[in-house]
């Protein structure tokens, strides 16, 4: 039987998503506790990978297995096993058509600026700072011609491996809350690193350096070195997968 699983992480004592031999990672964290659970090895598969230092709320994954178990006892048993880091937070049967990545239709990203005069030690790891103060409506005019259809050929990392730079944005806003800044945006698909560049260019319009047209400029120019920096990973956090049919 197939069984998807939401979960949600904190990403800064793990080196990524994808398992690697002698690294601590999500993905080898939850397929050592759910093999546990089962009594035999499983293999789990997310619906979009995330970087070292990157959170997530709302990361779906599936597993197949023989094992028979209540569907409570998936995410209580592995939760068990698991550090406070990283939990099960629900758990359903699928068809065994499904997968968690080639089924998804969209996925969702947050990523929050702590926008004040000093670091926050409260929420160290869980946002990226920026001293400089930031205009969150000249951000959030900016990312609107991120919207559609475009080549993200200079919003995605050097070595991106994906065939096709080509992604549509389904939407993205930035408001503010008190001294914080958010982005949300929703993709057909992200490159590697696209959300960190996206926030890297409209850093520079929130600080008044760049117009908000710039992002045009950026697009046309198809060449990472005409945007802005990487941003740090902090601040972000895969928040949703949307699928055609709700999972939970």
């Amino acid at each position: 039987m197939r069984i998807a699983l939401l979960i949600e992480y904190n990403g800064q004592r793990f080196y990524g998503w994808q398992a690697q031999a002698n690294l601590r990672t999500a993905q080898g964290e939850l397929q050592t506790a759910l093999s546990k659970v089962a009594q035999a090895p499983i293999t789990v598969f997310c619906a979009g990978r995330t970087d070292r230092g990157v959170h997530a709320t709302g990361q779906v994954v599936h597993f197949d297995t023989t094992a028979i178990r209540p569907l409570y006892g998936w995410v209580l048993g592995a939760n068990t096993y698991l550090d406070r880091d990283l939990v099960i937070i629900k758990s359903t049967l699928v068809k065994d058509t499904f997968h968690a990545r080639f089924s998804a239709i969209a996925r969702s990203y947050r990523y929050v600026i702590a926008n004040q005069p000093r670091r926050s030690a409260i929420h160290d790891g869980l946002v990226t700072w920026v001293h400089q103060p930031l205009d969150a409506e000249l951000m959030h005019q900016g990312a609107q011609f991120l919207m559609g259809t475009h080549d993200f050929t200079a919003l995605r990392a050097t070595g991106c491996q994906a065939q096709t730079p080509i992604r549509t944005i389904h939407t993205i806003n930035v408001h503010r809350v008190g001294t914080q800044v958010i982005m949300d945006v929703t993709a057909n698909a992200f490159l590697h690193h696209m959300v960190r560049n996206i926030i890297g260019v409209l850093i520079k319009i929130g600080t008044g350096e760049q117009p908000i047209d710039w992002v045009t400029q950026v697009l046309l120019s198809k060449n990472r070195a005409c945007a802005g920096i990487t941003a740090p990973p902090d601040g972000l956090c895969l928040s949703h997968i949307t699928y055609k049919e709700p999972l939970f």
